[in-house]
């Protein structure tokens, strides 16, 4: 009876505790006042879309020169290489005989010219003397000249040689990070059979397909920007430093390319193959705009939470073009007089209320500019 008692005391003082701390959380997680603000239509820059690609400005496909077996392959995919380092070897028995042969022409080309040599200066003495015609001096001259040529070929061939023994040794053009290898040790190199692929990590550009029935209105566009991908979701517009449009429309897809390089201080943490959003910039109209904090996205359902006298509400909504830092539009879902909470998900708690109105969005025009500008630097 009296352990019956205990456990009875025990269960209550548990129950008590947990009430007790409940109370604590419940009050401790109250969300109380959440900030809102203002929808009203804002002048937003008109214009459209397009995803992009990410390329290295500096790309190349590293091939053989020389014939042989692949002796050695010193990189692989993913590694970094410098300007002159050794990226693979192949087999030079071949160009070493090569090399061989063309010293020994050399120094047989050499022994000749001295034998020429002596052969015209004892000619020319003999003749001063009168002892040979002057013909026989003219053909020893023609003979001398004939192995200075000789000597000068033979030094041509030999420089010949040693390059196609280099060509054996395959190196780095520029510094840079070898993208994908095309070959493998023990197989069989011939000339411009590609060995590796090489991209230089900076510079890098943008390349978008502009469709050609847009070509016209993207050339007009006052600016064309370029998103780039952030940690948060939210990316910052940079405009290109300088920009390539190609003089013809691919006759499949019907699409013009254009090149748009980025600027080095925004394109640090980008990679090759990497997506963008391409955007040219045309006039400007009225938009509705919202921060992108006051966006609530769970699944397939995009969504604002609207202050009403009791509280909020939860209104699905249609989102436009983003602005990055000024917000996000939104084409269908609120009114003008309609005021959104700036945190969603306190603002779905129960007993959430909205607080003093915080001000409309802040202005895109100019400010998207700017905000551009200023990602830019």
């Amino acid at each position: 009876m009296r352990h019956a008692v205990l456990s009875v005391r025990r269960s209550f003082l548990g129950l008590a505790a947990g009430l007790v701390f409940g109370l604590g959380v419940a009050h401790a997680a109250a969300p109380g006042e959440v900030p809102v603000v203002g929808a009203r239509p804002q002048a937003v820059p008109t214009g459209f879309e397009f995803d992009g690609v990410v390329e290295p400005v500096k790309q190349s496909t590293v091939s053989a020169q020389a014939s042989g077996r692949i002796a050695t392959l010193a990189v692989k995919a993913g590694d970094s290489v410098r300007a002159g380092q050794l990226l693979a070897t192949i087999d030079d028995r071949e160009t070493q005989t090569g090399v061989q042969r063309s010293q020994a022409q050399v120094t047989q080309a050499e022994a000749e010219l001295r034998n020429a040599q002596s052969n015209v200066e004892r000619t020319r003495e003999l003749q001063a003397k009168g002892f040979v015609s002057k013909a026989a001096l003219d053909t020893a001259e023609s003979q001398f000249k004939a192995a200075a040529a000789g000597r000068d070929q033979a030094s041509a061939g030999a420089r010949q040689s040693a390059l196609s023994q280099g060509f054996t040794r395959v190196t780095a053009p520029y510094d840079g990070w070898v993208l994908q290898t095309l070959s493998e040790a023990g197989d069989l190199a011939v000339p411009g059979k590609p060995l590796l692929t090489l991209y230089a990590p900076l510079p890098l550009r943008a390349v978008v397909q502009v469709p050609a029935s847009r070509g016209e209105a993207a050339r007009a566009a006052s600016r064309v920007e370029v998103q780039l991908p952030a940690a948060d979701g939210a990316g910052a517009w940079i405009s290109p430093v300088s920009r390539a449009v190609m003089p013809a429309a691919d006759p499949v897809s019907q699409t013009i390319e254009w090149r748009l390089e980025l600027p080095a201080t925004g394109a640090q943490g980008l990679v090759p193959g990497q997506q963008v959003r391409v955007r040219f910039v045309g006039g400007q109209t009225q938009r509705v705009v919202v921060p992108a904090s006051a966006v609530l996205r769970r699944g397939e359902l995009t969504a604002v939470y609207v202050a009403t006298p009791a509280g909020f509400v939860l209104k699905a909504v249609r989102l436009g073009a983003d602005h990055g830092a000024a917000g996000v539009e939104v084409l269908a879902g609120l009114n003008a007089a309609d005021r959104v909470a700036l945190d969603p998900v306190r603002a779905g708690l129960q007993g959430a209320r909205p607080a003093a109105a915080a001000g409309a969005a802040p202005a895109i025009a100019p400010a998207a500019s700017a905000a551009s500008a200023a990602a830019a630097r």
